[in-house]
């Protein structure tokens, strides 16, 4: 399921999905996405704001999770430890082309950056004919954001795709929620859900995976074809996710009330 296509996602979406309920924190393992999961959008990646206590939430995640909570973004693991300043939780950026385990160990899915040159250089031409757009540099990956011009969305896919050519095999476009990445083909969500759930301290847990746009459909598949669960985020509708969540607000008083569950579970238990 990791290599999830569109067409596949047609096909796995079942009725609408409905609120989650509160599961077992000492059965689950728990990911989530940032940006429109954790935390609201902003006009760039750089301007989001940060709920003052959204890291002491996720401290009492991982302790009652007994550690199995980790983050799947498409940010950087630099921008991930600047936002949330937790350098010790387990973190899979980039789709899993940085990935921090649960012991501290980073591993990255290397790939030259030297190869994305001829896109940088092609998209550096075109975006000088529409300065609305906007072009986020990660290295190993190329981010075309749309979100202050959502009219210049055709502009941008085409751009895109010139950008995509200009590279040739072993990478691929990934649609986000207005923003067009060109990253490595090897690597998404999914696999790396898939590849973390293999690691102590997730092994032997069922999945649950919060996100709310497309970058998050192969988690979601991956988390369900393991036994667990994907929840939506947001109003962006269908999904392969089985349940919903309306919210970032509401994503984390979810979250909130997992972790008081798990107390009083503790406490009687």
């Amino acid at each position: 399921m990791a290599n999830l296509e569109q067409a596949s996602l047609e096909q796995a979406r079942g009725p609408a999905p409905r609120p989650p309920p509160i599961p077992r924190a000492d059965e689950i393992a728990l990911f989530a996405d940032i940006d429109g999961t954790l935390i609201d959008f902003a006009a760039t990646p750089e301007t989001v704001e940060i709920d003052a206590t959204l890291p002491g939430l996720l401290r009492g995640l991982h302790a009652v999770l007994d550690g199995a909570l980790a983050i799947l973004s498409g940010r950087s693991l630099a921008q991930i430890d600047t936002l949330l300043h937790l350098p010790w939780l387990p973190v899979a950026a980039q789709h899993g082309a940085e990935l921090r385990s649960a012991d501290g160990r980073i591993t990255r899915e290397v790939d030259d950056p030297a190869q994305l040159d001829p896109a940088r250089a092609a998209l550096t031409d075109l975006l000088a004919q529409c300065p609305d757009l906007r072009l986020e540099d990660k290295g190993i990956a190329l981010a075309l954001h749309y979100r202050a011009a959502p009219q210049a969305f055709k502009t941008a896919r085409q751009f895109a795709d010139v950008a995509l050519a200009c590279v040739g095999p072993g990478f691929e476009l990934l649609h986000g929620d207005c923003v067009i990445e060109l990253k490595s083909a090897r690597v998404d969500k999914g696999r790396t859900l898939a590849a973390l759930m293999t690691q102590v301290p997730f092994i032997g847990r069922k999945p649950w995976m919060l996100g709310d746009d497309f970058t998050d459909e192969y988690a979601f598949a991956m988390a369900q074809s393991l036994g667990g669960v994907g929840v939506i985020v947001g109003p962006r509708q269908p999904s392969v996710a089985r349940y919903a969540l309306a919210t970032v607000a509401d994503t984390r008083a979810w979250l909130l009330r997992l972790t008081r569950h798990a107390a009083r579970l503790r406490s009687t238990g």
